[in-house]
């Protein structure tokens, strides 16, 4: 394990390069699923397109505009499910929930998410890091809702 301030810089730079450089930055033409999101508190904005196939998470892209926090956790997150069954992101969307809000250790399977899990020291800055999973846990009751 690295020394905390070695780790404190990990995680730091982790956050950045998603945040100067996302994945999964654009749109889907024809996505099976679509949702957006919005925190008032300040003004961070995202959406949220995905396709489906056979029940597993094919192509994920997102939009939007907002504070290091909000874009990196979107970024980090699109990486992650991309290939995903449904039932597999549902877990990980409490995974990173429980992470985020339950003082829970980061999860193993959330990989580079765990450079999040300091955001949740600072409560107003969760709403940042947990806006992204709102919306993909919002459409992902279509799925269900379309069986």
């Amino acid at each position: 394990m690295l020394p905390e301030p070695e780790l404190d810089d990990l995680y730091r730079d982790i956050i950045l390069d998603h945040y100067r450089q996302p994945r999964n930055r654009g749109k889907l033409p024809k996505a099976d699923l679509s949702g957006e999101g919005y925190n008032p508190l300040c003004g961070d904005e995202v959406t949220l397109q995905l396709i489906v196939d056979n029940g597993k998470v094919r192509q994920v892209m997102f939009e939007g505009r907002g504070c290091s926090i909000s874009q990196a956790s979107t970024s980090m997150m699109t990486e992650i499910i991309k290939g995903k069954t449904i039932a597999e992101v549902r877990e990980m969307i409490e995974l990173f929930k429980a992470m985020m809000t339950k003082d829970q250790p980061a999860a193993p399977e959330l990989g580079d998410l765990e450079a999040l899990e300091g955001v949740r020291k600072f409560p107003v800055r969760v709403k940042c890091a947990t806006l992204a999973w709102n919306v993909l846990q919002d459409i992902l009751k279509e799925v269900k809702s379309k069986k």
